[in-house]
């Protein structure tokens, strides 16, 4: 998972080494020396995340955060405190003026990696629910929202999943003073058993909750639809490190350290409950949107309309990051058959229940739209174009080998072909890449259908699936696990 991240430190020694490590891992890695010019340089190249020094000449690292969580256009870029400070009001005041976490030097590689892996995550997901709020918002449809620090952090429902009656007191007694709704779960099952049936802001998970099973439970919790978008909470003691950063790579939002100190827990608690309810009310937001004129009303996927407003915003944002952008244009296959011999009502079940494919086997970010009668597309950002390709083989292979079942009982083989196109530079437009996905597509129809075909230029150079060794076989053990990449 590529990222651009923001080194800040006025010691270089301390750059160059955060630098090679993060480098190591595949980031890209941009620096500043001092407070000022790093939100020049947030302002100006968009990092996914800063890695903030506190101890800087001029404007420490709590200024700068507070200037940084204060500014529109860099509020939702997550922030990462490093410093020598180990002092808990450190870290809490750290949270306070809106860092995302607090690192202690020297700081472990293990921590480090899986943090950084976690927000930038976290941040694809914020950007695209804005991405799509802001373009329902130059539709004229939803006014323009707020930033998480304006969410009320009162009365939420949180779930606490802790063994020891000790420390569920702890937590209760400190966490009614936001005037919090609290459910406890002693156990694994109980846990898994309540989170299913209440709707929660924040579930607070104790990592000594049985050997492994805390980190189950983290994971069943991400793999449930009611849950999956459910803030956690995650408590852990010093020496588990490891567990911490798998924790992190499974969906774990934050965590707390033992002895849990009073003031960190309200902040840590207060910022998760707040960015819960500002994604919320993203979403709510955009499914207003949604019900007026911006969806195909068959299919239940964005329109044409929408798609086109869509795609140049995004592309404007994703070319000026650096970072690629994906079309797959997809066609059915002898559709007119279809319709013909079985008539037009089973026709729209078949667009419909290919919809539904097409939204299950793509990622949860990506965009996917009725372009036109069996025409479909699905945006793919920051992706490579062997990854773009991985996905649309994936969606192929899911159509052909499984019918479509319809209402009447009849059971209908249907095929798909598909054209992909990768952005490539500053000048391009969102006609010019559907134009060249286009291409492709025909490409594939020229070459028998039921392929994928990968556009190269705008010369009508195309490469076929089939010659990308080894990608069918990936994207069936992609599909044997039957879950979105």
């Amino acid at each position: 998972m590529p990222g651009r991240i923001l080194v800040v430190d006025d010691i270089p020694a301390n750059v160059r080494l955060l630098e090679a490590k993060l480098s190591s891992e595949y980031f890209d890695v941009i620096t500043a020396s001092s407070g000022l010019q790093a939100l020049e340089i947030a302002r100006a190249e968009a990092p996914d995340i800063v890695l903030l020094d506190v101890m800087m000449p001029g404007m420490d690292g709590f200024e700068v955060c507070r200037l940084l969580k204060a500014d529109p256009q860099t509020t939702h870029i997550p922030v990462v405190m490093v410093t020598a400070l180990s002092d808990v009001s450190d870290r809490v005041r750290g949270l306070e003026a809106g860092a995302d976490d607090f690192l202690t030097k020297p700081v472990r590689d293990v921590a480090l990696f899986a943090r950084v892996r976690s927000l930038i995550r976290l941040k694809m997901v914020m950007d695209e629910w804005r991405v799509r709020q802001q373009t329902s918002s130059e539709l004229g449809i939803v006014p323009p929202t707020s930033t998480p620090e304006h969410e009320s952090y009162h009365h939420a429902r949180i779930l606490i999943c802790e063994a020891s009656a000790i420390e569920t007191a702890n937590l209760q007694e400190v966490l009614a003073r936001d005037g919090h709704e609290l459910q406890v779960a002693a156990t694994i099952p109980e846990s898994q058993k309540l989170a299913a049936g209440s709707e929660f802001d924040l579930v607070i998970v104790d990592l000594a909750l049985g050997d492994d099973e805390a980190l189950r439970l983290c994971s069943h919790l991400r793999a449930q639809e009611k849950t999956r978008q459910t803030p956690i909470l995650l408590i852990a003691e010093e020496d588990q490190t490891a567990k911490l950063a798998k924790s992190l790579d499974l969906g774990v939002n934050d965590y707390l350290m033992q002895p849990v100190d009073r003031n960190e827990l309200l902040a840590r608690v207060r910022t998760q409950i707040r960015r819960r309810r500002f994604q919320d009310r993203l979403r709510a937001s955009y499914m207003q949107s949604l019900s007026m004129a911006l969806t195909d009303q068959l299919t239940g996927l964005y329109n044409r309309n929408y798609l086109m407003t869509h795609l140049s915003g995004l592309m404007q944002r994703t070319i000026a990051s650096g970072k690629a952008l994906a079309l797959a244009m997809i066609d059915v296959d002898t559709f007119k058959q279809v319709n013909d011999t079985h008539g037009h009502a089973a026709g729209d079940e078949v667009l419909a229940e290919l919809a539904q494919r097409m939204t299950h086997f793509t990622r949860n970010f990506d965009t996917v739209a009725r372009f036109g009668g069996e025409e479909f597309v699905v945006v793919m950002p920051d992706i490579t174009p062997e990854l773009a390709m991985l996905v649309a083989e994936r969606l192929r292979l899911r159509v052909a080998d499984t019918p479509m079942k319809l209402k009447s009982g009849l059971s209908l083989p249907i095929k798909i072909s598909i054209g992909v196109a990768v952005s490539r530079h500053q000048g391009d437009r969102a006609e010019d890449l559907l134009s060249r996905a286009d291409q492709a597509l025909y490409a594939a129809k020229r070459q028998g259908r039921n392929r994928v075909v990968l556009a190269n230029d705008d010369a009508g150079a195309v490469t076929p699936a089939a010659d990308i060794v080894g990608l069918k076989e990936r994207a069936e053990k992609l599909d044997a696990r039957a879950e979105p990449i």
